[in-house]
């Protein structure tokens, strides 16, 4: 397949001239970087003609500036507002997946373009499974992008009869309830479809996997997410210090939910730090051994890190809710975007914690540790006794390690001079060289 048709290089061109960008970034995923060179240049190409013919009948036009954007400080579903304002561009052209995050800076125009070519066999479906009865096809439940609700979706998804999630939105009639739906995902096992089975925990969801051309019924994996999730949940409940992890720049109320995750740390009596080091691993959270738990706060396709390898947990601005607010049972219900849960929580947190400030919390399904919700260790003071603490900052945490680096002498006393090394090849330092020579 042609690369101006799957890349959509006259319709990119066309949507450039006619808004007058002249500062345009072009983002691509890493798997689609090998492209980005003949795009560019068809783009220009296109670009060129277009602005000739402009040029000819209302005089001089504004060249246009083409900027490459690749390997992304954070998921790259996200439109990569940072790296577009060093490069001052007025819009950006996001190419591949894309999680329909809402983004943080308006001003930035974005359209979400990529390869279209897809083998799907809708009717080696089986039908039998997925046919709607009769009083289900209704075409009201349809979905639509996200962009075209307006403020009256808004109030139908209040009141429940309206839901979406990656960057879609459908409304269902009077009466009905997802868990009465059954799901088809059409499309590969992937984090979008994760979100997808954990939203949705409570309706019945089967994948057709257009590769491999069959139905997948078995999602017995997908959900035991979920229970790892809960245990994760449970986990973070005996933490003391939590960390902080912003996962975006970009996504709309990325700072409202870092500080509501604040609020709410520290009205459950516990220490926050806010921690910025791009896309996390197990290698860069290990240098905060300090911290028991970590809140991720980025886009839905991206919240999930989970993996053996963390010395700590990783959960979201959801379980960290259902964790650390006192008395909160988990129903059920999963919310993967934190935009969900902006302006919703801290009260019922504050209010929550003076409700059961006195009760023990040591009714739950899942007991990790003890009956208490703060770890408790054993220091050896000077006057011999074991007393009990709770580590409650990194200062003091970091006070308590036998090793704290190098020591740092307080007596006055003069640093050592500097010696003069050797200098030359590993092979024969001059100094060798010249007791050679003196043989």
């Amino acid at each position: 397949m042609d690369s101006k048709e799957v890349y959509e290089i006259d319709r990119t061109a066309d949507f450039i001239h006619s808004k007058n960008f002249t500062q345009v970034a072009l983002q691509f995923p890493d798997e689609l970087l090998k492209d980005s060179v003949r795009v560019v240049s068809a783009l220009r190409d296109k670009l060129q003609l277009l602005r000739e013919s402009v040029t000819e009948q209302n005089g001089d036009s504004k060249q246009v500036r083409l900027f490459v954007m690749a390997d992304t400080t954070y998921g790259s579903c996200c439109v990569d507002e940072v790296g577009a304002s060093h490069a001052n561009a007025d819009c950006v052209i996001h190419y591949g997946h894309t999680c329909l995050s809402p983004e943080e800076l308006v001003a930035l125009s974005s359209m979400q373009s990529g390869p279209k070519h897809q083998d799907i066999h809708f009717a080696d479906v089986v039908c039998s499974v997925i046919n709607p009865s009769d009083d289900q096809k209704n075409p009201v439940g349809l979905p639509r992008p996200v962009g075209d609700y307006s403020a009256s979706v808004e109030v139908e998804a209040a009141a429940g009869s309206s839901y979406r999630i990656g960057g879609l939105i459908w409304e269902l009639p009077n009466g009905h309830r997802m868990e009465d739906y059954l799901l088809v995902w059409v499309g590969s096992s992937n984090s979008a479809f994760a979100n997808v089975v954990l939203t949705f925990n409570g309706c019945e969801i089967v994948r057709y996997d257009a590769l491999e051309n069959r139905l997948v019924t078995d999602l017995s994996q997908q959900r035991r997410i979920l229970k790892r999730r809960y245990y994760l949940v449970e986990k973070a409940k005996d933490a003391n210090i939590v960390g902080i992890l912003v996962g975006t720049l970009g996504v709309a109320g990325y700072l409202d939910m870092i500080h509501q995750m604040k609020e709410l740390i520290t009205s459950a009596g516990k220490k926050a730090y806010t921690l910025v080091m791009g896309r996390p691993n197990p290698a860069k959270l290990a240098n905060f051994p300090e911290c028991d738990v970590f809140i991720y706060v980025s886009c839905a396709q991206t919240a999930l890190l989970d993996s053996k390898e963390f010395l700590a947990p990783v959960i979201t601005p959801f379980e960290a809710i259902v964790a650390f607010g006192r008395g909160k049972q988990w129903s059920g219900e999963y919310v993967m975007e934190f935009r969900d849960l902006i302006n919703s929580s801290p009260v019922e947190a504050k209010t929550n914690l003076k409700k059961q400030e006195s009760i023990e919390e040591d009714d739950g399904a899942l007991a990790l540790v003890n009956a208490t919700e703060k770890a408790l260790q054993l220091h050896d003071t000077n006057s011999a006794s074991l007393v009990k603490r709770t580590i409650k900052s990194g200062a003091e945490y970091f006070a308590n390690r036998s090793y704290q680096g190098l020591d740092m002498h307080n007596d006055n006393s003069l640093p050592e001079p500097y010696l003069i090394g050797r200098t030359g090849k590993a092979s024969g330092y001059e100094h060798e060289k010249s007791k050679t020579d003196n043989l």
